[in-house]
């Protein structure tokens, strides 16, 4: 059908005319309500974007010298955040002449792996980036 005709039937229908597919011989198009059609699409968009599963991480700071009771504590509160759902970063800052002890920073990390060993896993080893050390925990599955 010839484009005239074609807006001229839609004009009829108060639809509007839209244009599916331009690369094709002849270029093919579809008479509907277009506020209608993205309405319906946003809609839809946003359906899937509450069913998509989000989650947050969750970052602990520890020194190479961290004392047991706040290092309990740091513990304490990764359980807390691995059980509400969230990702758990524990970071282990060198400042200064701590660079010299990175050993001791691995040594924290590792404890934290064996504290939450029971509800969660690292993603990946200890790494070390910068004058910071860290590791990422998720809840086991």
């Amino acid at each position: 059908m010839p484009l005239k005709d074609a807006l001229e039937v839609a004009g009829e229908k108060d639809l509007d005319l839209v244009l599916v597919s331009p690369n094709t011989t002849p270029p093919v198009c579809k008479i509907m309500n277009y506020g209608k059609y993205k309405f319906e699409q946003a809609k839809r968009e946003k359906e899937a974007k509450k069913k998509q599963k989000t989650f947050e991480i969750k970052e602990l700071r520890v020194t190479p010298n961290t004392e047991e009771h706040d290092f309990n504590f740091k513990v304490k509160n990764a359980r807390k955040f691995l059980e509400s759902g969230s990702k758990v970063k524990v970071t282990v800052r060198f400042r200064g002449r701590e660079l010299n002890y990175i050993k001791q920073g691995e040594d924290i990390l590792n404890r934290f792996i064996e504290e939450l060993s029971d509800i969660a896993t690292p993603e990946k080893k200890p790494l070390l980036e910068g004058k910071n050390m860290f590791i990422i925990f998720s809840l086991n599955k």
